[in-house]
């Protein structure tokens, strides 16, 4: 049987984590009809400060209508329409992007930190997967009209293993997702990274991080 005293403890911490587990599960709640991004206000908040006044091209991108390039080193290409591009989307809570890929291309492994991402092919094919905290691969190939699902935080990736080109329509549940290339953040961090901790984090020589670091360098 819990003491009334602990009993009362259990209750507080029980309210506590699912008042914060509320306030972190997505982007804060919109407040009045619209909150257009001033992307200029100097004030700095969680998100963006509301305009004065707006206009329907504040709501509006094309961004995502046309194949971009993808003569890069890894062969893809991600165009974002989150609020830095789309400032109407500012309060809103979701996000957008295309992914272009060459044969063969890579959407190198990422995650985002504040947004579980739902992907849809264009056309082509891809090999798509996510990595749990246990260390388990959850991957699938997916075709034109079918989705995917990376759950919010967890590294994942896309590769196109087909003979032409493939692209896809990723939507989020945040105005700003964020993006953290895995092999950038640990390469190419300003400053570095010891290369101590990546040499034994890796198992791998101090020139070999090295090496690795002077192809990254720049793409941070």
């Amino acid at each position: 049987m819990v003491a009334p005293g602990k009993h009362f403890v259990v209750v507080v911490m029980v309210l506590v984590i699912a008042t914060i587990s509320n306030s972190v599960s997505a982007d804060p709640d919109m407040l009045q009809d619209v909150c257009v991004a001033d992307l200029n206000n100097a004030v700095k908040m969680n998100g963006f400060a509301c305009k004065a006044s707006f206009s329907a091209s504040d709501f509006f991108f094309a961004g995502l209508s046309k194949q971009q390039p993808t003569n890069n080193t890894l062969g893809s290409i991600v165009t974002q329409a989150f609020v830095t591009e789309v400032p109407g989307l500012n309060t809103l809570g979701v996000a957008m992007a295309r992914i272009d890929f060459a044969p063969g291309g890579l959407n190198q492994p990422h995650e985002h930190p504040r947004a579980t991402e739902v992907l849809f092919v264009l056309y082509g094919e891809l090999d798509a997967g996510f990595i749990t905290t246990a260390n388990v691969l959850v991957s699938k190939t997916i075709k034109q009209g079918e989705i995917f699902i990376f759950p919010r935080g967890l590294v994942h990736f896309q590769i196109n293993n087909g003979k032409g080109p493939a692209a896809a329509i990723a939507g989020f549940n945040s105005q700003n997702p964020g993006r953290e290339d895995i092999a950038t953040s640990l390469f190419a961090a300003t400053p570095p990274v010891p290369d101590s901790v990546l040499s034994k984090a890796f198992q791998i020589s101090n020139q070999e991080v090295d090496a690795i670091k002077s192809k990254l360098a720049g793409t941070s």
